[in-house]
């Protein structure tokens, strides 16, 4: 009886394990190449891993809830009804061969497009079995159909996932060269001397991937916090009228997305806020698109979805785009590409609470915005006194790339946009 081993794909980006969340497949079911077979959670995201082979699940080698080396064997398939089936078809193209035009007619089967060799006009049909990068069915599909190596494309996707970008954006080239990875300071042991009263768990998953990634923020930006407050009334009245209007599509609009239309704003007047520093080549690159990532709390951890071209949407769409991935993100069901790419975050701690905090910096992004409480306070206009409502804001900056009177300058901007909308509909696209 033929068996093949299904492994658990390198699934790039430094990812050495994943952790088995759920099967998808029971012992006994018929798969086929593509077919997703597990849930896995890798220290960037849950992603759904397929199988490269056809057949049927033999055996199990984990359990739901253990860690998974990559290019371990997850499974055992008893792969001898594929074979067999798998050879008749060759034999059957190598004898339909001779009998093929030059330019034959295009199919709606899914088999997979002749890649052209070079020379001879030979046709070779690559087979599912040689896939071992993470990617869809139908981006697997479109790359066959193309005729291309989906192997030899560096994903650009979480996770080094290949993405329908970069199978039409590529030429076939090889992988590239691997980004060097900041030093990490050296991690310090904890002996504790409670005994039975301290419980140990094992750090993993999207805890331990937070956990090193504030800590190599840290170790490798100077951090600074710029503080400010900006009087919110008039924002208030936009964003009720807002609200009545965005009802009738179904959709909620808080303020977040007013937010985030002054931040790309005042980002083009202050380019610097929308760029990142390529550490291993010492160079700035500026950004000149816009896709906003904001911090959301989950029973999971903290997640950051990604708002791509949020420039080029409207408060609307904004909006949608902010609850359906806050939904996702709570779910646990946000896809690889949905958590990356951002040029800068925005964080919103006023709905929990909170006048100011000094958040740290999504690296290789150079800043993060902060938003918070918003209140309701007295002042004085001439002798009378009157109520007014306050929201504050902060920017944490990389002080490498940002100087202190720099962001000064940029919240005095933003600040200007909040408590003036006519100036911020302006600035819109």
């Amino acid at each position: 009886m033929a068996t093949q081993d299904v492994r658990l794909p390198d699934i790039g980006e430094g990812v050495t394990e994943g952790e088995l969340i759920k099967w998808l497949v029971k012992e006994g079911d018929q798969v086929s190449a593509d077919q997703p077979i597990a849930e896995v959670m890798t220290d960037k995201a849950t992603v759904e891993v397929p199988t490269p082979y056809a057949g049927t699940v033999k055996q199990f080698k984990y359990s739901e809830g253990d860690m998974i080396p990559i290019e371990t064997v997850m499974l055992v398939l008893d792969a001898s009804g594929s074979a067999s089936a798998s050879k008749e078809k060759k034999e059957e193209k190598k004898a339909e061969a001779p009998k093929q035009e030059s330019k034959p007619a295009p199919s709606s089967h899914s088999a997979p497009a002749p890649a052209r060799s070079g020379g001879g006009g030979m046709d070779v049909y690559p087979p599912a079995s040689d896939i071992h990068v993470l990617a869809t069915p139908a981006t697997r599909r479109l790359a066959r159909e193309m005729n291309i190596d989906i192997n030899q494309i560096q994903g650009s996707g979480l996770a080094g996932r290949v993405t329908r970008e970069d199978v039409m954006g590529s030429n076939g080239g090889g992988k590239s060269a691997p980004a060097a990875t900041a030093a990490m300071p050296p991690r310090m042991a904890f002996k504790g001397v409670g005994g039975d009263l301290e419980e140990r768990v094992s750090m993993r998953g999207i805890r331990k991937k937070i956990a090193e990634n504030m800590q190599m923020s840290k170790h490798v930006i100077p951090h600074f916090t710029l503080m400010e407050e900006a009087r919110a009334d008039e924002l208030m009245k936009l964003r009720t009228q807002a609200k009545a209007a965005a009802e009738k599509y179904g959709v909620k609009v808080t303020y977040m997305p007013f937010i985030m239309k002054a931040l790309i704003a005042t980002c083009r007047e202050f380019p610097m806020f929308n760029a990142s520093i390529d550490d291993q080549s010492q160079e700035i690159v500026y950004k000149k698109y816009f896709n906003l990532g904001f911090a959301a709390d989950t029973p999971n951890g903290l997640m950051v979805p990604v708002i791509k071209n949020a420039d080029q949407k409207t408060l609307l769409e904004v909006s949608k785009d902010i609850n359906d991935l806050a939904a996702k993100a709570r779910d646990g069901k946000l896809a690889l590409d949905e958590m990356k790419g951002a040029t800068i975050t925005v964080t919103n701690i006023g709905s929990v609470g909170g006048l100011y905090a000094t958040p740290i910096i999504n690296h290789p992004e150079v800043a993060i915005f902060g938003m918070y409480k918003l209140q309701e306070r007295p002042i004085f206009v001439g002798d009378q006194v009157r109520k007014a409502h306050f929201m504050n804001f902060t920017i944490t900056c990389d002080h490498r790339l940002i100087d202190g009177a720099v962001a000064a300058n940029f919240m005095k901007a933003f600040v200007a946009r909040i408590e003036n909308p006519s100036q911020l509909m302006l600035d819109m696209i």
